[in-house]
């Protein structure tokens, strides 16, 4: 199964990078590693992941972020990579939105 990730959700893991960067350097980069070792995983374990909002819902194993994704044939798009720390009516409005 190939994973394509979507300009917002690759600018969703920038915000994500920047905002743990500013936390200890470093960390930014160990939080992108972190990530998108999860959404390599989907190519695997697609669709197994609980349904919020219409789309799949992977929790990420180190960090409190959401990856948000839909299964379109035999592909897996990443729509959106959210920090879970968010207000949840904020969160269901961008996935709205989307």
């Amino acid at each position: 199964m190939r994973v394509t990730i979507l300009d917002a959700a690759e600018t969703d893991l920038e915000e994500g990078y920047r905002f743990y960067e500013r936390r200890s350097p470093g960390l930014g980069s160990y939080f992108l590693n972190s990530l998108y070792s999860d959404i390599d995983s989907l190519s695997y374990f697609e669709g197994i992941h609980p349904l919020v909002v219409g789309y799949h819902r992977l929790l990420s194993k180190r960090f409190p972020f959401a990856v948000y994704y839909k299964i379109i044939e035999d592909e897996v798009l990443v729509i959106a990579v959210l920090d879970c720390r968010r207000n949840p009516s904020w969160i269901r409005e961008k996935l709205i939105k989307t």
